[in-house]
């Protein structure tokens, strides 16, 4: 399995002009059949950018990275990964439909870390197909965190596959959020992720939506911010979302918690944005 190493994270200017070349890439491309693994040795936080992403999502400041904060780090190589010519889908399209990840022991913030990223294998979906993107972090050489983004590349699907999702809930909330239009936009100047369906209406339209959606990861991390403020978040602990219904904004929705449980819902309480689990 080939590996690339960088010194430095990859521009993300230069990876969004790839990403577009890469989506109107001819449907008949063939993949590297050996994938590709990314790796960024040394990876160092930014005191400020650290605190805009603790600002946006709600995480208090401590000694420690915010649990869904490494995943900001391997971004770029997601996006590097997901817009190299050996991809096998076309990055623009592609839905999020998970993000699990796991904390093996809180992350200084000064730590230094290596950063890993590569696809795993793919499989069916009612609605196309389905794979991961697998990010690891280590300190010092030990495994400290890993995240399972699940993606689905839509297309001729198998509708007797399993979709694995997590059960339906019906939480009772615990708290109302009032999200202003411009969340996509501070959202995306924290975390890199400036894909234009979160940042303005005419942006999203031309994608098939009514107006901006929220990130999905900025609603896993908002969801696990509450958490830690109202109980508390163990040191080691794995955090699973699914991503139901796009969140539009603005928007006035209700979240929920109860014990290993959570959602997100809309204000009328009839559609689910977002179920998670922690274990």
């Amino acid at each position: 399995m080939p590996t690339r190493r960088y010194d430095d994270p990859p521009g993300l200017g230069s990876l969004y002009a790839r990403t577009v070349k890469a989506t109107l890439r001819k449907a008949e491309y063939e993949p590297d059949e050996e994938g590709l693994t990314l790796e960024l040795p040394r990876s160092e936080v930014d005191s400020d950018h650290l605190a805009a992403y603790r600002q946006v999502t709600g995480f208090a400041a401590g000694p420690t990275l915010p649990v869904t904060y490494p995943h900001v780090l391997a971004f770029p190589l997601h996006l590097d990964l997901m817009s190299d010519p050996s991809f096998p889908y076309k990055p623009m399209g592609i839905v999020h439909l998970a993000n699990t990840i796991k904390q093996v022991r809180p992350i200084p913030v000064h730590a230094e870390l290596s950063v890993q990223v590569r696809s795993g294998p793919e499989r069916k979906h009612p609605k196309g197909t389905v794979f991961d993107v697998l990010s690891e972090v280590r300190q010092d050489g030990e495994l400290v965190w890993t995240d399972v983004t699940t993606l689905l590349s839509r297309g001729a699907g198998n509708e007797s596959s399993n979709a694995d999702l997590l059960p339906d809930l019906s939480l009772e909330p615990t708290a109302s959020w009032d999200l202003k239009g411009n969340l996509g936009r501070r959202y995306a100047a924290a975390s890199g992720d400036r894909n234009p369906i979160h940042l303005f209406k005419l942006s999203a339209q031309a994608f098939g939506f009514p107006r901006q959606i929220a990130h999905g990861m900025w609603a896993k991390a908002a969801a696990l911010a509450s958490i830690d403020r109202s109980t508390g978040l163990p040191d080691a602990f794995t955090a699973r979302v699914d991503f139901r219904k796009p969140l539009l904004l603005p928007s006035k929705v209700w979240f929920a918690h109860s014990g290993d449980d959570f959602a997100l819902y809309d204000e009328k309480r009839e559609v689910t944005h977002l179920i998670g689990k922690l274990t």
